[in-house]
């Protein structure tokens, strides 16, 4: 029978020893602090145990990533091998370096062996990634383009590969890697082959997509329409030619805090945005696809270490960057599609902290908020705009003073002056936490050789901890 979020009642704890995993997996679990699973942990690892296809709805920071390492883990753990055994297809490099860096801590008692492949000046040579794929590295978590670099020139050994992780399904479709996506599973074996598809949303085109490459899969649909209740949203009514200006008030009102990500909806936007909050004085810094790979990194490595306290982004940013203590999001376009919305203020209130959201709602954008706040089920607060802007006439030839947004809708919410918090324990536990800088990453196929004979004490039921 397939699996549907009511087989788990949201009240129902389920425990890691409980799914019937081998003692090196809980091992690293209980290392990392971890007992308990969530929901897509808790419905997805039985059935991929069993060797069912999956196709999962889930978001990013759900937990999803373990509920597709952990059986394929518990797998290589029982019966290693040394070939090239299951692919992890991620859209993005970040991604990649995620899911590999999670990949370590959970294998770190465990037999198996991983490389990933993304290139870049940080990531390994091609010629250590042919060497891997040639020789046999088990685990193998690239991104679409490099992996059919490697797969072109003819010497990536695929014939024992058994599982295929597809993970953000939809933003690979939506990034154009259909088609190479489609060349990898054709170049894999028919027989014996499980994909395990994980996606944030279930459009037509990726409903029909799964249909074509699944086999009787079991259908989880651990979907977050929702924002985390932490997230303080608020939201201004406002023309388009005040919006800058808006933001130097909200940035000056919040001086306090210490990450600020501020999405807008085209390139040209957060050039624009980046270029006048510099001339303003601000450490202000831009993240799209026009920067090379390894100028995103380092400006998301200089926004994590806190170098760099405001970032501007493209919806690059908006899923499966997991960056703790992001203290706002500014939305500076409402997004086109309503559950953009929450992957994007999603960044915010992480790890168990608090966050804030604001939105900036122009008078073409009223209709499309209307429809994220039908999607959240939550009317979010207006704020009046500050005196300055209220009363100020626009510019000759951008519009009149009837698109200026007025001054806000709810007339109790003040000038829209923040809160300062308290950012001093934002962190929390996550799958990263794992002995990482132990763990390996090897080149080739070569199965280490660790005998830890560790076992930790079974758990007391009453007792509580975290999940990945």
């Amino acid at each position: 029978m397939d699996i549907t979020p009511n087989d788990t009642p949201e009240e129902e704890v389920v425990y890691f020893d409980e799914l019937n995993l081998v003692d090196e997996l809980l091992d690293a679990l209980d290392d990392m602090g971890f007992d308990k699973c969530t929901p897509i942990q808790a419905q997805a690892i039985p059935p991929s145990l069993e060797g069912r296809d999956v196709l999962a709805v889930a978001q990013t920071g759900t937990g999803k990533t373990a509920a597709f390492l952990l059986p394929i883990l518990d797998k290589l753990t029982r019966n290693p091998v040394k070939k090239v055994n299951t692919i992890i297809l991620e859209p993005t490099r970040e991604l990649a370096m995620q899911v590999d860096r999670q990949l370590e801590g959970f294998s770190f008692y465990t037999p198996a062996s991983s490389i990933a492949i993304y290139g870049g000046r940080d990531g390994h040579s091609m010629e250590r990634e042919k060497n891997a794929l040639k020789t046999g590295a088990p685990l193998v978590v690239a991104t679409p383009g490099r992996l059919i670099a490697h797969l072109d020139l003819g010497y990536a050994d695929l014939s024992g590969v058994k599982h295929l992780v597809l993970d953000e399904a939809d933003r690979m479709l939506d990034m154009g890697f259909v088609n190479d996506m489609l060349k990898i599973i054709d170049l894999l074996p028919k027989e014996g082959l499980q994909i395990l598809f994980y996606s944030a949303t279930m459009p037509g085109k990726i409903r029909k997509f799964s249909k074509e490459i699944l086999k009787d899969p079991v259908e989880i649909s651990i979907a977050i329409s929702k924002p985390a209740e932490k997230i303080d949203q608020k939201a201004f009514d406002v023309a388009d030619w005040a919006k800058i200006s808006l933001i130097e008030h909200i940035l000056e009102d919040k001086k306090e805090l210490e990450r600020i990500l501020i999405f807008c909806g085209r390139k040209k936007t957060v050039r624009d945005l980046t270029r006048r909050l510099q001339r303003k004085g601000h450490k202000a810094e831009s993240v799209s696809s026009d920067l090379e790979q390894q100028e995103r990194e380092d400006r998301l490595g200089d926004f994590r270490s806190g170098k760099i306290p405001i970032v501007i982004a493209t919806d690059v940013l908006s899923r499966g960057i997991h960056i703790d203590g992001i203290d706002l999001v500014i939305n500076f376009d409402v997004p086109g599609d309503a559950e953009d919305y929450v992957h994007r203020i999603g960044r915010t209130a992480r790890a168990s902290a608090e966050g804030e959201a604001i939105t900036l709602i122009s008078k073409e954008d009223r209709q499309r908020f209307k429809r994220i706040e039908e999607l959240v089920e939550k009317k979010v607060r207006r704020i009046p705009l500050p005196d300055e802007l209220a009363d100020a006439e626009p510019p000759q030839g951008t519009g009149s003073r009837d698109d200026k947004g007025g001054r806000g809708g709810n007339k109790k919410g003040g000038k829209g002056r923040g809160r300062s918090r308290d950012n001093s324990n934002r962190s929390g536990n996550s799958p990263s936490s794992a002995p990482a800088s132990e763990a390996k990453a090897p080149d080739t196929g070569d199965q280490p050789k660790k005998k830890f004979g560790r076992r930790r004490p079974r758990r007391d039921k009453g007792s509580g901890g975290g999940q990945p």
